[in-house]
């Protein structure tokens, strides 16, 4: 069974979308939203939906660790609130599962970005060398692993970002493989920040996670 977890906080403006494409998806055999506290609609989005609402401590990596803890599936599919699965995402999911050699790999969507502008495009092709290059994708690639594996490989650690790096290195390159569907992602804070300056404050703190700053110092840039 697959288990989807979302994890959320004020996510009220984009979870609808997010939930939609995944409950009218087959093989989904639950959806569990993580919560950190929102006072949005969040919770009342996700509860109208048919998923599970859990509560957790803020911060990606240990929500996203509460919904494996919680979920019941032996396959895990981690999402984004931001992040839709294009059409026929499931029959690609299907794929991957179907193999047995998938029980000691994980796979991520193809980045795209619901913007039309050719910056978002040089975007998506950047995030693509990244990942099947050097095995870095981020979450908002999304996660598809069997729960033995992630148990395996450490799951993910209870740091407020780079979970999602944290977790791909362990994996490695070699064991990640990329789907052929894609997951499209809100591009709302590079339409307001800038390309150029959302993207080179991303690369810095990549550069200050693999130099050993503690995640929390890198929140606040981030943010």
């Amino acid at each position: 069974m697959l288990s989807v977890v979302i994890p959320t906080l004020q996510a009220g403006g984009t979870l609808g979308a997010t939930l939609d494409a995944v409950t009218a998806a087959t093989g989904v055999g639950e959806v569990l939203v993580v919560d950190a506290g929102s006072t949005d609609a969040t919770r009342a989005i996700a509860t109208r939906a048919g998923a599970r609402v859990i509560a957790a401590p803020r911060g990606r990596g240990m929500q996203l660790a509460a919904g494996a803890a919680a979920a019941t599936g032996d396959w895990l599919l981690f999402l984004h609130a931001d992040t839709v699965p294009a059409p026929g995402w499931d029959r690609a999911l299907a794929g991957f599962i179907d193999d047995p050699a998938s029980r000691e790999r994980a796979a991520v969507f193809c980045f795209a970005l619901d913007d039309p502008s050719p910056a978002a495009r040089r975007l998506e092709r950047w995030v693509d060398w990244r990942t099947r290059g050097l095995g870095l994708p981020y979450g908002d690639q999304g996660l598809l692993i069997a729960r033995d594996f992630y148990a395996a490989v450490g799951g993910f650690s209870p740091m407020p970002l780079m979970e999602d790096v944290d977790l791909a290195r362990r994996i490695g390159r070699s064991r990640l493989a990329v789907l052929d569907a894609a997951a499209v992602t809100s591009a709302v804070r590079y339409r307001n920040e800038g390309y150029m300056r959302r993207g080179l404050r991303n690369l810095v703190c990549l550069s200050l996670f693999f130099l050993g700053v503690d995640p929390k110092r890198i929140e606040r840039l981030y943010r």
